[in-house]
């Protein structure tokens, strides 16, 4: 990534053109932007198909916010993300369209501040 305030450690296969930051500042309560092109069914979005795990795969505790006019879902750390630390951001084929379509595989970013 060209800029330095998050370093994004790894990417599925496949989807590493869609990820893109935008930070102005560094912060330890980064907020994920997940952009969908088209709606979503609410009930899917939640912290079982959303979800962020440290580096021991434990799940930390975050928001998950949906804008159903952007079609963006924002995700939250509860606690600020500790400095040099791995954390992964999970996103899983739960996530449903309003058509009940899911993705086609899941997604997960490997990143640390």
């Amino acid at each position: 990534m060209t800029s330095n305030y998050l370093n994004i450690e790894s990417v599925t296969p496949g989807d590493e053109k869609k990820v893109r930051q935008t930070m102005k500042f560094r912060t330890g309560k980064f907020v994920w932007r997940v952009k969908f092109n088209t709606p979503l069914n609410p009930k899917t979005v939640n912290n079982v198909n959303l979800f962020v795990t440290d580096s021991k795969q434990q799940p930390l505790s975050t928001l998950i916010r949906y804008n159903t006019e952007d079609n963006v879902i924002e995700v939250e750390p509860a606690e600020p993300y500790a400095v040099n630390e791995s954390y992964y951001l999970n996103i899983t084929t739960k996530v449903q369209s309003k058509g009940g379509q899911r993705l086609k595989k899941p997604i997960q970013v490997q990143f640390k501040l």
